[in-house]
């Protein structure tokens, strides 16, 4: 997760590999334009949870700066995901002009392009033209075909993700956190929840705001981080990035959630009906409600998988972060908003099973 630099530059010898360093090296003999490629200046870009990103520059005459991005996998995190197919989705995005080149690879970490635009802040997520945006660069993605499996992966996730905490966990967590019982709520979420047959797209399952970068002139967005990308139903990903509007990882308090910022019905209506314009439909008053209302169902998949992961993180990643606060603010939010959704949901279900033995 890439957010903003915190303007102190460091020694490159401090924390970028030797293998980074020649990577870098390399990079920068082929540019004429600098003059000696080892003298960089690095900078630690903040808001980072999973790994960590440094922002590579060397100095131009007339010119920009020439910059490139190294990325530091975070210690521990391979029990989230598959490197090798987050690495795989990468080149596949980038190629199909959906997010940075992909310059060089070494044994923990890679080199990107840096990409010439801002990343989004916590207040852009609110801001209609820049929402508007997201909405159809959103649709965009869930559209590209991938290659590989086209299963869904929320669910699988979630039951290692549960395993995994309960293995990494106390008796006494696992009883706080009700991880011993997790896995009925896991199956009563999936089987209200996958009745309906949603649409299935390639999610980014990670769209907060430092994962989104805007290029101030063109206006173009482009979507970065792929380390939880996978097929899914899309209404889940919207949930996801919806849930993400309580989040701003640049206080100092980064890992307190404000559910007072969680977009009103207006703000959800308004994004859905750009996201589903934006591929020529005209979608109808039946579908725009039928959507925003699994939307909001599906914000309990993301409560419970991103609580399990602030669970894990604490465990395995030594980023300055209150995982373990994070993952409390998740499951209180699960346990606050089920009785009113699952109340919704199964009454509907009732009613539909009631009608077809009319």
């Amino acid at each position: 997760m890439v957010a903003v630099e915190d303007g102190g530059a460091i020694e490159v010898g401090e924390r970028i590999p030797k293998e980074a360093r020649r990577i870098l090296h390399s990079l920068a003999s082929e540019w004429s334009d600098v003059a000696d490629s080892r003298d960089l200046e690095v900078v630690q870009l903040k808001g980072a949870m999973t790994n960590e990103v440094f922002q590579i520059n060397w100095r131009v005459e007339g010119r920009r700066e020439r910059k490139v991005l190294v990325r530091i996998y975070g210690e521990g995190v391979d029990v989230f995901f598959d490197r090798a197919d987050e690495i795989r989705t990468f080149e596949f995005v980038s190629r199909h002009g959906q997010g940075p080149r992909l310059l060089g690879r070494f044994t923990n970490g890679r080199v990107e392009e840096f990409i010439h635009a801002r990343t989004l802040s916590a207040a852009d997520l609110r801001d209609p033209e820049i929402s508007a945006l997201l909405a159809s660069k959103l649709r965009e993605f869930h559209d590209l075909d991938m290659p590989g499996s086209k299963k869904v992966n929320l669910w699988d996730r979630l039951r290692n993700w549960l395993k995994t905490a309960r293995g990494l966990c106390s008796s006494q967590e696992i009883e706080e956190f009700h991880l011993d019982t997790l896995d009925e709520e896991i199956n009563t979420v999936e089987k209200l929840l996958s009745r309906d047959g949603q649409r299935r797209g390639f999610c980014h399952n990670d769209l907060q705001y430092g994962n989104i970068m805007m290029d101030e002139e063109t206006r173009q967005i482009t979507i970065i981080d792929y380390e939880y990308a996978g097929f899914n139903p899309v209404p889940y990903d919207i949930a996801n990035h919806f849930c993400e509007m309580a989040a701003d990882y640049h206080t100092d308090t980064p890992h307190v959630l404000d559910y007072s910022k969680y977009p009103d019905v207006e703000e959800r209506k308004k994004f859905v009906e750009i996201y589903l314009k934006s591929a020529g439909e005209e979608p109808t008053k039946e579908e725009l409600e039928n959507l925003l209302d699994s939307i909001e169902q599906y914000t309990l998949a993301s409560h419970l998988l991103w609580g399990l992961w602030g669970i894990i993180s604490e465990k395995v990643n030594e980023i300055d972060f209150d995982y373990m606060e994070y993952a409390r603010q998740r499951f209180q939010q699960y346990w606050l908003k089920k009785p009113s959704i699952f109340g919704i949901k199964a009454s509907l279900l009732n009613k539909a099973d009631d009608d077809s033995h009319v």
